[in-house]
Parts: C-alpha cells; sequence; structure tokens
C-alpha cells in the first residue's frame, strides 16, 4: 500500500505542459550563431517571391492603417526599447524597411544598395547580422547584438549605419 506522501506526488503531480516558444532557443555561449542561409538574398526578385506574398489592394490598405496606427502609439525614440510594445516594433521596423520572415515571425530581412541584413529579436536582445552575399566587400557575415534597454533612436542608428 503505497505511504500518503507517495499517494500526494503520484496523484497531484501535474502532467507536464506544452508551452508553445514564441523565440528561438538561446544558446548557452555568448555570441549567438544564426543557422547559414546563403540562398535568402541571391536576387531581389527570387527573396521576395521565397519570403514573401504578395497582397490585395484592400489588404494593403487595411495593413497600412494598422502599422499608421501603431507608428502613433511609438513611444519618443529617446525611451528604452523595452517600453515598447511589439506591435509598435513591428511597425518600426516596417518603417526602416524590414520585411518579416514568413517561417519564423522574430526574424526580419532588409536589403539597402549598399548592404543586406537579418534582424532578429531575441529574448534578452536584438541581434543584426550583415549578410557578405549582399552588395558590398563583406569578408564575412558581420554580427551586431544590441540590448533592448538601449534607446530607440540608438538602435536604429546602429543598425542603419551599416556594417
Amino acid at each position: 500500500m503505497p505511504t500518503m506522501s507517495t499517494f500526494r506526488f503520484s496523484i497531484l503531480a501535474p502532467p507536464p505542459l506544452s508551452v508553445p516558444r514564441l523565440f528561438p532557443p538561446r544558446s548557452p555561449s555568448i555570441s549567438r550563431k544564426f543557422p547559414p542561409r546563403p540562398h535568402l538574398f541571391s536576387s531581389v526578385a527570387s527573396s521576395r517571391r521565397t519570403f514573401f506574398h504578395s497582397k490585395s489592394s484592400e489588404e494593403e490598405s487595411d495593413v497600412s492603417e494598422a502599422e499608421d496606427e501603431w507608428l502613433q502609439k511609438l513611444p519618443e525614440k529617446k525611451k528604452a526599447l523595452y517600453s515598447h510594445s511589439l506591435p509598435c516594433v513591428e511597425a518600426w521596423l516596417k518603417s526602416l524597411g524590414f520585411h518579416q520572415s514568413r517561417d519564423d515571425r522574430a526574424v526580419w530581412f532588409v536589403e539597402n544598395p549598399d548592404w543586406h541584413a537579418q534582424l532578429s529579436l531575441d529574448v534578452t536582445d536584438l541581434y543584426i547580422r550583415y549578410l557578405k552575399n549582399g552588395p558590398g566587400n563583406l569578408e564575412k557575415d558581420v554580427e551586431r547584438r544590441f540590448s533592448y534597454a538601449l534607446s530607440r533612436e540608438d538602435i536604429e542608428n546602429a543598425i542603419l549605419g551599416g556594417p
């Protein structure tokens, strides 16, 4: 016959929960390594076909109205990024020319004339990786990490400054 403590633990122990992951798991090392994605920017047209779908004009107007609404709700640019809501951060990134990945909602891409980059919103930091297979003369991918404690203005200036 089981003892009372055995009985309590075997019956009252909750079943394991399955919690969906919002962000990719953090690696234990300090510098985060992104998986190589050499196919991303082979050409501007093919990358847009691969990652983004076209929307009808009605859908685009609904999206642009929602983005405008979130852009108006942005805290002042001197405030830390952690004080921004996720929809505000997403609207801000779109206003900077970033496009969200369809496969991973925390990954964003931007194509500038001088460089291409992949931005990742992690749990504690924002990572940007400037890709060597884009325009410019990078010998290898260049990755930078920014704390959400930095102001939106500082992060924007650092990101748009390029590699």
